[in-house]
């Protein structure tokens, strides 16, 4: 108990010490982080097989600009992510997506180290080097809606910790050997982790 006392009291102290900047019209934001992408189960049926795509865990660039003072438009770009495509349980091949995604962010004034925000925007993705053992299985791109919400920890002037949750709306039509397959909704919540520095 003495420990956890002791920890929250320099917690404490860190935050009240932390610079406090206001995030001001004209400022940019570059974030280098890893973003972890979690498909909803049961992406799609196979002869009434559920067919899904698994998770995955790459690097993440953001980019931000303020065009009023709190209030940033966003640009997230990420290592092409690469996702197990099964059926029934069984691993039937895999694909590459990339995610990138335009939000607007407002970010919340709190005059604190702790400043959340919350987003909206659009998503585009494309899949490319898609394989399955079942034969020709294709992809198409998707124009979606994205969510966006999180919160920077400041930890120095220019310097924050950002921890960030998306929901995207990823819906692509698939054909199997040439034949439609039912449309197949991936989306996917992505969980982030990254160090945004302030210019």
């Amino acid at each position: 108990m003495k420990t956890l006392i002791a920890t929250l009291a320099v917690t404490g102290a860190i935050a009240a010490a932390a610079p406090v900047a206001a995030q001001s019209q004209g400022d940019w934001t570059v974030g280098l982080g890893l973003g972890y992408v979690l498909p909803k189960d049961d992406n799609a049926s196979v002869g009434g097989t559920s067919l899904d795509v698994e998770d995955s865990l790459r690097p993440t660039l953001t980019v931000e600009y303020f065009i009023r003072d709190n209030l940033g438009i966003e640009v997230l770009a990420a290592w092409p992510f690469e996702h197990d495509i099964k059926l029934g349980g069984t691993t039937i091949g895999s694909t590459q997506q990339l995610p990138p995604t335009v939000s607007l962010n407002y970010h919340i004034p709190t005059n604190t180290a702790f400043k959340p925000f919350v987003g909206i925007g659009i998503n585009y993705t494309t899949f490319w080097d898609t394989s399955s053992s079942l034969g020709d299985l294709e992809l198409d791109d998707s124009w979606g809606l994205a969510l966006h919400a999180g919160a920077d920890y400041q930890v120095t002037e220019a310097g924050a910790l950002r921890f960030d949750v998306r929901w995207i709306d990823i819906d692509t039509d698939a054909k199997l050997n040439g034949a439609a397959l039912t449309g197949v909704e991936i989306d996917p919540w992505v969980f982030g982790v990254s160090y945004v520095h302030r210019f």
